[in-house]
């Protein structure tokens, strides 16, 4: 067996296997975009004598984790051959590119599971939803008066990235977009935008948007204030729909307080795991936060990537600063607090408290030293609204 990148000459044999795994033909036209946008260094296969056995993508992105921007490994088009599996092929590729992510930088890789037991067995977790509203029309909140307008199908991705990135920052977890991703994956359907501008000039917000013969459906409602968000909601309003369903909401977003009626249809959808690939180099980039500090012995197992296996010495300065190094196996060593990378990523991506962990037993040891540890911790919300 071989693991190695995919060359021009292997598109067909890749489209082949992501068309029978994934369970959808592409068109000629389809297959010949795609073929001019392979990028084949991105494609790792596990090959046999020159046969295609399985094969993963391995995209580079960037991603917001307390305001700062950390490198990310994105893992899509998992596949492989009903004749291969349970062979141990999948399993090769993950743990190679867990390598080749180290090697790259990448210290923390997102995932979309087709089954989350799957993934959680090699250290990827669970670490964002997104709630999903289904309101009537007779349950919007009242329109209002504002200043400022609205301006319907606006294509300049700079003012409607500035306004994304202004939003997602606040949250962990969520990309960085290029001109290239706002093209190919975010505004790439038959959908609307409509951003609202003050009466300064100055954009405040934005909507995607897709306007159905009943149901107007929302995929993204940014707001940087609440005038924005009321004059979007004003004009979602001025629609003859029946039914508005909206989207990746942030699982902190409050618009049910705002409404006549709160009681609407709502669903919370678990949606993308994520892992820390490189647990030193992650620590040395996480801003903590500051006026604490922390000296504790953390005691971390992670299967599929050695390097994180051990005993570490946490050390975060009241600064924000923080500090990991691999302590010696040959030492009587004694855990203030032990987990495996599954929960270690909830911890520092804010989807759990690390006193959360300890009480659902993800977090074993010392609970005062949890409760030292949450204090250097920031206190963020984890959200994600792409897809790959």
């Amino acid at each position: 067996m071989e693991i190695r990148q995919l060359n021009m000459e292997e598109f067909d044999v890749s489209t082949q296997l992501s068309e029978y795994a994934f369970r959808y033909k592409l068109t000629a036209e389809e297959k010949e975009q795609r073929r001019q946008h392979f990028v084949p260094e991105q494609y790792w296969g596990l090959f046999d004598e020159a046969e295609l056995q399985a094969k993963l993508t391995l995209l580079p992105f960037q991603v917001y984790v307390n305001g700062k921007v950390f490198d990310m490994g994105g893992i899509a088009g998992v596949a492989t051959w009903p004749e291969n599996r349970r062979k141990g092929h999948v399993a090769q590729l993950l743990k190679h590119a867990l390598q080749e992510m180290k090697n790259q930088g990448q210290t923390l890789s997102f995932l979309h599971p087709f089954l989350v037991p799957f993934y959680r067995k090699y250290g990827w977790e669970v670490f964002a939803e997104y709630k999903r509203y289904f309101i009537q029309a007779h349950q919007l909140p009242p329109r209002v008066e504002y200043e400022g307008k609205i301006v319907r199908d606006v294509t300049d991705i700079a003012t409607l990235d500035g306004l994304y990135q202004s939003f997602a920052s606040r949250y962990n977890g969520t990309l960085v977009r290029d001109e290239t991703w706002w093209k190919r994956s975010v505004l790439n359907g038959n959908g609307h935008t409509a951003v609202y501008y003050s009466s300064e000039g100055e954009p405040q917000g934005y909507v995607l948007y897709e306007n159905k013969d009943k149901e107007l459906i929302c995929d993204e409602f940014v707001y940087l204030n609440e005038n924005a968000r009321r004059a979007l909601l004003t004009y979602f309003a001025n629609h003859p729909s029946e039914q508005f369903k909206m989207n990746m909401v942030p699982v902190d977003d409050e618009l049910p307080f705002l409404l006549p009626e709160p009681r609407v249809k709502q669903e919370l959808v678990p949606y993308f795991m994520a892992r820390i690939v490189d647990l030193s180099a992650f620590i040395a980039q996480y801003p903590f936060e500051v006026n604490h500090s922390l000296d504790l012995v953390i005691q971390v197992e992670d299967s599929a990537a050695s390097w994180n296996t051990g005993y570490w010495h946490l050390t975060v300065s009241e600064d924000g600063q923080g500090n990991i190094e691999p302590l010696s196996s040959g030492d009587k060593l004694t855990a203030d607090i032990s987990g495996d990378i599954q929960s270690i990523t909830a911890l520092f991506m804010g989807y759990k408290r690390p006193r959360e962990l300890y009480l659902m037993e993800r977090l074993a040891g010392n609970p005062l030293r949890a409760t030292e540890l949450d204090r250097v911790i920031p206190a963020g919300r984890t959200f994600f609204m792409d897809f790959f």
